[in-house]
Order: C-alpha cells, then structure tokens, then sequence
C-alpha cells in the first residue's frame, strides 16, 4: 500500500464520564469518527471533539449508532427501518451542524457497535442506514462514503446507492475465519499487545492480509484501519501503528 487511513472512535465521554484521551488520539489519526450523542456523546462532548479534529487537520466523520446509551451502543436493537432511519437523519444532521459551526464538516460516515455488525447481514438495517445516508446525501449535495467490514451486504447496497463504500480492518481486534470480529463477550476479543497489533497491521499494508486467531489468513483490501480510543495503552498503541507504517514509506491519509 502507498497509503492508508487511520481512523478512531471519539467523542464519546458524556457528563462527567471521560472516556479516552480524544486530543492524545487526534494527533494520531488522520479521520475521527466522533459520537453523535445517542451510543455516546453529548453536545458539549461533541462540539469540542469536532473543534480538536479542525484544529489538528483530522477529517470528521459521523459515528452513528442505535439509540442506546446504556448499552454504548453495543446492543442490537430490532427497531422499525423507519426508526432507524429517522434516527441516522438525526445524528448526522446534529453533527453537520456543530461541525459546520467549528469551521469543519461531515466527510464520511461510519456505523457504530451494534449497528455496524448488524449491517454485515440484516437486510432492511442495512438498507434503511444507506439509504438515508444516500438521501441526505443527494439533498445537500454531499458524497459521503461509508465506512465498513468488508464483506457485509451494506457494501453492496452502497454501490447500487451510488456511494462510496470503504473497507476497513481492525489494529487491537481479534478475528474470526471467515473474516468477522471476535465478540467482545470473549476473552480474547480485544489485542493489548502492541508488538503483535504492529506486526499485524505490516503485514495487512505489505500483502493485504490479516490473520484469524486460529492462524488462518484473511486476504482483505482495507482502505483504513482502526485503531479505539477507548481502551487501555490505546494512545501508545496508535502512536507505534502509525510510526510503523510511516516507516515501512505507507502515508497515512484519510480516505475521505
């Protein structure tokens, strides 16, 4: 790879919760997916994210998610398409606006938790998250590609929407076989070891491979990785990611 993104979950503290070290983060990254206040976030939260992503030059993109603050989002909720959609609308309306406010804009979008794998495989949230997104998109004349795991349908609706669909693999995550996440209701779902997650992502930028838990390799074609912000050493870990690629001559540039 000549280049590739890096991207990472923030904005998600919410009243006197703090989660992460979002301004560590965004000195790291080239794209921020930031809360649109219904997993995470709240408005004070969001505005100053967005105000750090501008000020370090990091693209914004709106990280949608079920309404589901309890459950951080992590819970699939069998709402209506039309609830679902609704509520997309609102999320990246919310985030246009204060982005819009600190001198930036939405450039993309990427589903959160739940929702992003429930659209791996569940047909109308899949159809109800990009056909709004390809509806917001033909009436403010916007092109806002959308952020995924290879392999869900919700690729595949993108491009019949006209939308730019873009895959994506996961530093600290483990992976299944057949390419999908780890629960994270499993011990092993998270990677802490800095030393592999580097090795890991070398490999992905030098021969688009990524390997399952039991050793099985993943040919994939991602065009940004992620790296959370949210868990432990995760600033250091992001850090050593992006100075490993850099080193390997991989730029790293967001995709949007």
């Amino acid at each position: 790879m000549a280049q590739i993104d890096l991207n990472s979950d923030v904005g998600e503290s919410f009243g006197n919760w703090t989660i992460g070290d979002d301004a560590a983060i965004l000195r790291t990254v080239s794209s921020a997916n930031i809360a649109c206040g219904f997993h995470a976030g709240d408005p004070l939260t969001i505005r100053a994210t967005a105000t750090e992503a501008a000020a370090n030059d990091v693209v914004i993109g709106a990280h949608i998610g079920y309404r589901d603050l309890a459950g951080f989002g992590r819970r699939h909720l069998e709402c209506s398409p039309d609830e679902l959609a609704a509520d997309v609308l609102y999320q990246l309306s919310a985030l246009e606006g204060i982005a819009s406010a600190v001198g930036s804009q939405v450039r993309y979008v990427k589903p959160h938790g739940a929702l992003y794998h429930s659209m791996i495989s569940h047909t109308g949230h899949a159809h109800a998250v990009i056909d709004t997104i390809a509806a917001y998109c033909e009436s403010t004349g916007r092109d806002l590609p959308v952020l995924l795991l290879p392999g869900s349908i919700a690729l595949d609706y993108a491009a019949e929407a006209g939308l730019r669909g873009v895959s994506e693999a996961f530093a600290d995550r483990s992976y299944n076989p057949d390419g999908t996440l780890v629960s994270r209701r499993k011990p092993d779902a998270v990677l802490h070891d800095t030393e592999q997650v580097v090795e890991n992502m070398l490999r992905l930028a030098e021969e688009s491979v990524l390997i399952a838990r039991d050793g099985t390799r993943i040919e994939t074609q991602a065009e940004s990785i992620c790296t959370h912000g949210d868990t432990a050493g995760a600033v250091a870990m992001a850090q050593s990611v992006r100075s490993a690629l850099e080193g390997a001559g991989v730029e790293i540039r967001s995709f949007a």
